[in-house]
């Protein structure tokens, strides 16, 4: 695939897959003029995302969409994000990008890449854990929980997340990694279009740097993998977790913005 290709696939991907994550914790799709809009107004800010459709989007075109992006999530009570792909941007966009965002008032909040593969992966081990797949309250809780703890929420946040989900129960291939009985890691999978999507792969702080992460992200490949039938991988990666990725089998493509609301 070319770069923009697999920028259009990334974007497809989150779109398709978190639009049925939003609608299951109780949120709302909509997409016009080039915007689309995944909100739960959720104080879990991943449900509340909203992305640019086109591509090789011009410079006018771009400004337009910010602000209308912005003036949405302006008047959400939650705050959320507005990724761009930036290979889905024409060149003088992507020169612009920033400037115009902020015109829009809007800031970078983080950024990351898409990355994706056609692999198989054998079923992991790992000497100090122990898989198992999401299938209680109980374990949605604790899903919840690393995620908020690894991305600095509070963990009532990441708990409300997921609890009360029969799609994560159902749908998703989850799994947490325990250690001594308790639950340090996890990753997810999703079928997505024509392949499988990795979402939420966390690891409590103070059990990093153990080999934890890509453990399980292995594991929840595999599993899903097996399970759909699918080969290609679709992902989108934290600087801190490319390298594990890339390791896994996974090359990086399209840079990815993350874009939150100006602080006053």
């Amino acid at each position: 695939m070319s770069s923009s290709e697999e920028a259009l696939e990334s974007k497809e991907h989150l779109i398709t897959v978190w639009s049925a994550l939003v609608r299951d914790r109780g949120g709302q799709v909509t997409t016009d003029d080039g915007v689309t809009r995944m909100w739960a107004d959720s104080p879990f800010g991943f449900w509340n995302t909203v992305t640019l459709t086109g591509t090789d989007i011009p410079p006018d075109v771009l400004g337009d969409q910010l602000a209308r992006a912005a003036s949405f999530m302006r008047a959400r009570s939650e705050a959320g994000y507005l990724w761009v792909f930036e290979d889905l941007l024409s060149p003088e966009a992507k020169a612009s990008l920033f400037r115009r965002a902020a015109d829009a008032g809007l800031e970078p909040a983080f950024s990351g890449r898409g990355m994706a593969g056609d692999l198989s992966v054998p079923d992991p081990r790992h000497p100090e854990l122990e898989f198992r797949r999401v299938e209680t309250e109980e374990h949605l809780a604790a899903y919840g929980d690393i995620n908020a703890r690894a991305y600095g929420m509070a963990p009532e946040v990441g708990r409300s997340a997921l609890t009360g989900s029969e799609l994560w129960r159902r749908d998703v291939h989850a799994y947490l990694g325990y250690r001594d009985g308790q639950p340090v890691t996890c990753a997810a999978t999703v079928a997505g279009p024509r392949s499988i999507f990795l979402a939420f792969v966390a690891t409590l702080p103070g059990h990093m740097r153990r080999g934890y992460g890509e453990a399980v992200t292995r594991k929840a490949i595999h599993e899903g993998g097996e399970r759909s039938g699918q080969r290609r991988l679709v992902l989108h990666a934290t600087q801190a977790g490319q390298p594990v990725y890339e390791r896994i089998g996974c090359h990086p493509n399209t840079a990815i913005h993350f874009l939150q609301l100006t602080h006053p």
